[in-house]
């Protein structure tokens, strides 16, 4: 009776899941199924045309990318602007939330919907104007430098600059998202833990070293591995902003899939591409779920 009534909640869950894997199944087990085969071929523009030019070349694309100065230079920007922008962009985002948690702060509700605008205002549109506050000649950003005696830089034409630029636009775009996240974490926290921090005599430094980052291990733990996936995916900012330049400077990797795949349509190195950043962020993730196991951030 009772392994009856276990087998029939079991197919009861089954079907009630059923319509959510099915269309997990058919719009992304699929596609990455497709997408994999086409790495293993030389699919292009000639192939479009006709599938008799269709050639299985095996592991061939991914061996050509890895023998590609591009792809290492592409790499390299992307590793940069992870490196940087998921630690700026995660403090960023747990100050803003402190400085809103502050029972001394006013107008919260104002200043939480500013912060939040940036992340649903559209990229595109953003970054045309970012492009024009960073220009060289009337950019904004320049004309605060050149009024107080500090020479004009050239933010997106200079190699040394474009990327810090776009990292910037980034962390001011996406910050609003993480600082929500972490506003709730804050307010979970029971007030129990500072008032007996208070009386033991804790400053508010090491309130917040001893109380406030160890309560919140889960949400950095999840905002860290949401920030490091969406960092890894650079594309819209440079193709807006500066287009992969100057000299490269900003071809990221994603970017370097866009032109693979739909300037020169060889969508079997894009493929290749695609999952070889793939892997890249697998082993990211991993790595920090396994440094977040050591120092117990899940628990």
């Amino acid at each position: 009776m009772i392994a009856s009534r276990r087998v029939s909640a079991s197919t009861a869950g089954w079907v009630f899941a059923a319509p959510a894997l099915t269309v997990i199944a058919v719009f992304f087990g699929l596609p990455v199924l497709a997408a994999f085969a086409l790495s293993l071929t030389d699919f292009d523009i000639y192939s479009l045309a006709d599938l008799s030019n269709l050639r299985f070349v095996g592991l061939h694309n991914y061996a050509t990318l890895l023998q590609d100065p591009l792809f290492w230079r592409a790499l390299g920007n992307t590793m940069y602007f992870v490196v940087v922008g998921v630690p700026l962009s995660i403090a960023v985002s747990l100050g803003a939330a402190l400085l809103l948690h502050s029972k001394a702060a006013r107008f919260k509700p104002f200043f939480r919907t500013a912060y939040f605008a940036p992340v649903v205002t559209t990229v595109v549109a953003v970054a045309v104007i970012w492009r024009y506050l960073f220009h060289t000649r009337y950019g904004l950003v320049n004309w605060g430098l050149t009024s107080i005696g500090l020479p004009a830089i050239d933010w997106l034409g200079d190699p040394t600059w474009a990327m810090p630029t776009i990292i910037l636009f980034a962390v001011w775009k996406n910050f609003g998202y993480n600082m929500i996240i972490f506003l709730a974490g804050l307010q979970s926290i029971p007030e129990d833990l500072y008032e007996a921090a208070r009386i033991d005599g804790a400053t508010p430094a090491q309130q917040f070293w001893n109380v406030t980052l160890p309560q919140l291990g889960p949400v950095l733990l999840m905002v860290g591995i949401l920030t490091l996936s969406g960092y890894f995916q650079l594309f819209a900012e440079p193709y807006v902003i500066t287009q992969g330049g100057p000299l490269q400077s900003t071809v990221s990797v994603l970017y370097l899939m866009y032109e693979q795949g739909f300037m020169w349509w060889n969508l079997g190195n894009a493929s290749a591409v695609a999952f070889l950043l793939f892997a890249l962020m697998m082993i990211a993730t991993s790595g920090l779920l396994w440094f977040a196991r050591r120092r117990g951030a899940e628990e």
